[in-house]
């Protein structure tokens, strides 16, 4: 049988083991910022929920993270991450002894909080990032190749091929896992082909924006301005194409035959009165047209005027033939009467 100071320690033993998972679930810090998809090891994460140690946080193709930890660290997981938080020792007060992360790859931003610089470690496939009271962005690629650019501060990076220190602000190193190792030098457009990827730290070209811990910087961001304007010109010009098509739509034939018939019957406007007027001639040209058919011509106005003196003379005497003879008739009768 068991003696009855084991069984004691044995169940002292359980108690302790069941409390242990307590212990290591207990938050290091929280969300406070997430776009898209952010995933923890109990699946997608939200604003304001906690963080745990050795807790692998990733993020989806266009997934943002930011997270704050309890002495005041944030982190800034860019798309397409992977990173742990491998070991967080806090020392009851509001700085930690010990914070180390791990980071797989993708983008990040760091900015230390209240700790000693010498409690922070960054671990990368390349290297190990030194933190000195420092903010700096990091990249980490496919193969492991890793590129570092400070901020402000100081910090400093060491891998197989030695170490390089980064004390002013735009510093740059890039680093390989089989020991390459960029001299210290400020980092400007050229560091996306050396990386061979455009994407790579969105936070200073301006692909990615942050919440609350700044923005692009150190030149980076007039890479992200050409690859906007093109859309921008094409957006300008598409209101354009509305504005034509309704002309098109209407019969390309009405308009430029309307133009011209309604220009001229503006123009005939004022000769409307002619119009009327050479009706009264009409009225002349049918008798032209009787004297036509009596032999006259309408193109000698002399002969026309002739014919109508000479009708207007034959008037005139047959008047005064015809009175003539009745004035004689007048007088034959009187003497007749007379004579009786």
């Amino acid at each position: 049988m068991f003696a009855p100071d084991r069984v004691v320690v044995a169940a002292f033993s359980v108690l302790l083991s069941a409390a242990t998972p307590s212990v290591a679930a207990q938050s290091i810090g929280k969300a406070v910022h997430i776009k898209t998809a952010v995933t923890g090891a109990s699946g997608e994460l939200a604003v304001d929920d906690p963080v745990y140690q050795d807790e692998r946080i990733r993020t989806s193709k266009s997934g943002l993270g930011q997270f704050v930890f309890r002495d005041g660290t944030k982190l800034a997981v860019g798309w397409g991450s992977s990173v742990v938080i491998d070991k967080f020792v806090f020392d009851g007060s509001r700085s930690v002894k010990k914070l180390t992360v791990k980071a797989a790859k993708g983008t990040f931003r760091w900015i230390s909080g209240n700790s000693k610089h010498a409690a922070y470690e960054i671990l990368t496939p390349a290297g190990t990032i030194g933190v000195r009271g420092t903010a700096f962005d990091f990249y980490i690629g496919a193969d492991g190749t890793t590129a570092i650019v400070l901020l402000g501060g100081s910090a400093s990076f060491c891998g197989p091929g030695g170490c390089r220190e980064l004390t002013r602000r735009c510093d740059c190193v890039v680093a390989k896992p089989n020991g390459s190792l960029t001299d210290t030098s400020k980092v400007d457009r050229g560091i996306f082909d050396t990386l061979g990827n455009t994407k790579a730290l969105p936070f200073l070209s301006g692909n990615q924006k942050l919440s609350g811990i700044g923005g692009s910087g150190c030149g980076l961001a007039s890479l992200a301005v050409p690859q906007d304007k093109p859309p921008l010109r094409a957006k300008r010009a598409a209101p354009v194409k509305p504005i034509v098509e309704p002309d098109d739509d209407r019969p390309p034939d009405d308009k430029p035959d309307k133009q011209p018939d309604d220009k001229p019957r503006d123009h005939d406007k004022p000769d409307k009165p002619d119009d009327e007027k050479p009706e009264r001639p009409r009225d002349r040209d049918k008798g032209h047209r009787h004297h036509d058919r009596d032999g006259h011509s309408v193109d000698d106005g002399s002969q026309h005027h002739g014919d109508h003196d000479d009708g207007y003379h034959r008037g005139r005497d047959k008047d005064r033939s015809d009175g003539d003879r009745r004035g004689h008739d007048k007088d034959r009768g009187d003497k007749g009467r007379k004579g009786k």
